[in-house]
Formats: C-alpha cells, structure tokens, sequence
C-alpha cells in the first residue's frame, strides 16, 4: 500500500512550482494588455529610472525568449524581453523597474546580492554533484555518501533562501521608482504589485521545494544511520 504522506509530498514538490509558473505567467499576460497611462515603454521605463539613479553606464538592451528579462552585474546589462522592451504596458512598467531594482542594488552593494553573486558558481557545482552521492547513498545504502550529498544540497538551498531577499527587495525598488518619478498612477499600482508579487511566487515555490527536499533527505539519513 503506498503511503499518503509520500503521495502528498510529491503532489507539493510538483504542484506547487506548477501553480506559482501559472500564476505568473497569467498575471502577466492579463497585465501585458493594459496600457500604461505615461505611455512608456519598458525600455523607457529602465532608462529614466537608471538614468536617475545614476546608473548611466548600465545599457538597455532587447533579450529573446518570454519573460527572459534580467540584470547581468559581470556586463551591467539590463535585458528585456521583446514584448517588455517595446511596449508600454503596466506588466512590462513594472518587470523593467524590477530589473534595474538589481542594477541599483549592485551599484549599492546590496549586502543579499553579493552573498548570492559569491554562491553561484559554488551553488551550481555542489547542486549538479549532490543527487550522485545522493544516489549512491541511498541504492548502496551508505549513509555517510548521503550525508555528503546532502551537505552539497544544503549549498543550493542556502542560494535559493537568499535569493528570496534578494527578488522582494528589488520589487520594492522597483514600486518606489515607478511611483515616485509618476511612470503609475492611481490603479496602476495594485496592477504592477500584482504582478511583481506573482513573479516573486515563482523564487518562494523554488526555496519551499529545496527545503522540503533537504529535510526528506535528512530524515532518511537519520533513519538510515539508526539501522547501521
């Protein structure tokens, strides 16, 4: 007989990076077709802010792909997707100014950012490499090969808990600036919310998933470590 709490946990570590991947991509399709009362394209919308920022130096360029937008710090590149790039929507308002809420962040030192720019590389590595001693650990039954792997794991979920900061701090930027320099008004402002709180679904389901898979895995170490 199988067990429920097995099947519920599976149902969460698939559903829900399912639902938050739905839930933005409808935000912003329903937000993409309302057009900004300033007028302004999401490209315009980076420059103004990082031009008031400062932030002369970092290019707006056009990126393919749905939503591919983001924010190289190695090239100080904001890319935005076609659609954001060109059009003057309230969805792409506030995804541009989500975006160049890192560039500011960057040029500030962000103390969340750095941490995460310094976890890449170790994060990427460690991820790719934890599920082999993971598997090893759990077919050969050798509990101190899982608990290597679930040292590495622990790595990438420490990366995804500090990209969280990262992402809702950005957002509030972002909000601050278009507000301020008048790029939304009046309703606007709940709609680009909305869509930044959708976007920010997606990082929360990530952590939430490599959390609960970290503490699965520990749970079977400490059960396998009883039976040795």
């Amino acid at each position: 007989m199988v067990d429920l709490g097995f099947l519920l946990y599976f149902a969460v570590l698939l559903l829900l990076p399912l639902y938050a991947q739905f839930k933005v991509k409808r935000t912003y399709k329903k937000y993409s077709k309302v057009r900004s009362t300033s007028g302004m394209t999401g490209a315009q919308v980076a420059r103004l802010i990082l031009d008031q920022n400062d932030l002369k130096d970092v290019k707006v360029v056009e990126s393919q792909g749905f939503l591919s937008d983001h924010y190289n710090p190695m090239t100080k590149i904001v890319a935005l997707s076609s659609h954001n790039y060109h059009e003057a929507s309230v969805a792409g308002t506030a995804i541009a100014a989500h975006e160049v809420g890192h560039a500011i962040q960057h040029k500030e030192a962000y103390t969340f950012l750095q941490w995460r720019h310094k976890l890449v590389p170790v994060a990427n590595i460690s991820s790719n490499a934890s599920w082999i001693f993971v598997m090893i650990g759990i077919f050969a039954g050798m509990s101190n090969m899982l608990l290597l792997g679930i040292v590495l794991l622990a790595v990438g979920v420490v990366f995804q808990i500090v990209t969280l900061p990262v992402e809702f701090n950005a957002s509030s930027r972002a909000m601050t600036e278009i507000v301020s320099h008048g790029v939304i008004r009046n309703e606007e402002e709940k709609h680009a919310k909305k869509v930044l709180n959708a976007a920010a679904m997606t990082y929360v389901a990530a952590a939430a998933v490599a959390v609960l898979e970290l503490v699965r895995l520990v749970l079977m170490y400490t059960g396998m470590s009883r039976s040795e």
